[in-house]
């Protein structure tokens, strides 16, 4: 198995067997439980790949999910509905 360092798509990160850690639990927490997330964390922790797997939830990508948490808890075929993500890079002011 080989380290995704630098990536952030979770369908390559699945799809060439890349080491993954399991957050889909918390992906599922979000869903059930908040309409607006707001992700404020340094750089280097994952907010990029975690809006990917969100993504890949909501197109309904269920083969992605096998094996882990979220495969047989959440209705992929479900008629949710997503408005847009919002993906804004913060860059320091000089």
């Amino acid at each position: 198995m080989k380290l995704p360092i630098g990536i952030s798509t979770f369908s390559k990160i699945r799809e060439d067997n890349y080491i993954y850690i399991d957050k889909t639990e918390l992906a599922l927490r979000i869903i059930n439980n908040h309409s607006y997330v707001f992700l404020s964390r340094p750089r280097r922790f994952g907010k990029s790949l975690m809006l990917d797997t969100l993504k890949e939830i909501f197109e309904g990508n269920r083969e992605l999910f096998e094996g882990l948490y979220i495969h047989d808890r959440y209705d992929f075929d479900s008629s949710l509905t997503v408005g847009d993500v919002a993906r804004h890079k913060m860059g320091l002011l000089a």
